[in-house]
């Protein structure tokens, strides 16, 4: 099962200064329905990052998780499982971001 998103499900904000407290709840959760994805194993990633992780993000960060949300799942398993490297810079950061919060250092 793919799940595609475009940019106007994902919503957006002008203010570049939004806080952990001013991500609208109805961002957070229209994300979260596209967080859900065909896989397990991205869902065990994706949700708990999002509910935990994402209001705390910078907006620059916030807009490359909604950005990676339009990738494949078989690409974004392959990125998380460390099997292959995003060409993007932006989905490259991205995966790091969620893979140093559920890896030990």
């Amino acid at each position: 099962m793919v799940s595609t998103i475009s940019s106007n499900d994902l919503g957006s904000h002008d203010d570049n200064d939004l806080n952990e407290q001013d991500v609208p709840d109805v961002e957070v959760n229209r994300l979260f329905w596209h967080s859900r994805r065909g896989m397990l194993e991205l869902d065990l990633l994706l949700v708990p990052f999002l509910k935990e992780a994402y209001r705390s993000l910078p907006k620059e960060d916030r807009d490359r998780y909604q950005k990676l949300l339009t990738s494949e799942d078989q690409d974004m398993f392959g990125w998380f499982m460390k099997r292959e490297t995003p060409e993007d810079p932006d989905t490259a950061r991205i995966v790091k971001i969620i893979l140093d919060r559920v890896q030990p250092k």
